[in-house]
This record gives C-alpha cells, sequence and structure tokens, in this order.
C-alpha cells in the first residue's frame, strides 16, 4: 500500500466519522428543539392560568370603597364615643 492510498483511507475514515457524530449533534438538537416546544407550550399555558386570576381594577376600587365606608362608621363611633 501507498502513502496515498494510506490518506485516502485516513480521510474516508475521518469523513465517516465525522459524519457519524455530526448526525448524532443533529438528532440531539432536534429533540430538544421539540422538548423546548413542550415546555413553551406549557409555560403559555400557566401565563393564561395566572393571568386569568388578577383582581380587576374596578373590583380593587369597590373593594377599597367598602373599607373606607366600614373605616368611616368606625371613626364615627369613635368620636361619638370620645364625646361623651
Amino acid at each position: 500500500m501507498d502513502a496515498q492510498t494510506m490518506l485516502n483511507w485516513a480521510f474516508g475514515l475521518t469523513t465517516f466519522f465525522g459524519g457519524i457524530w455530526v448526525r448524532g449533534i443533529a438528532d440531539s438538537l432536534k429533540e430538544l428543539k421539540s422538548v423546548d416546544n413542550d415546555l413553551a407550550t406549557k409555560v403559555q399555558g400557566i401565563e393564561l392560568l395566572v393571568a386569568g386570576q388578577y383582581v380587576k381594577r374596578d373590583e380593587l376600587a369597590a373593594l377599597g370603597n367598602a373599607i373606607f365606608v366600614k373605616l368611616d362608621k368606625i371613626e364615627a363611633k369613635l368620636d361619638h364615643k370620645a364625646d361623651k
């Protein structure tokens, strides 16, 4: 066997094993993309669930008004008590 044939065999084997290695990386990348899409879908579902449970602005305003009405009643009672 001459040097050129040995060099061709060496390059051929290197290319063969390099191709197997690159194919493994490509398959792993496809799997990671699939898992990433699944996780993104789950996170979007959680975001929708959490966003749907926020207190609305008008509900919070009504609650604040009700609290202040009760506080005003308590203050009136305390003022009445202090007058005695």
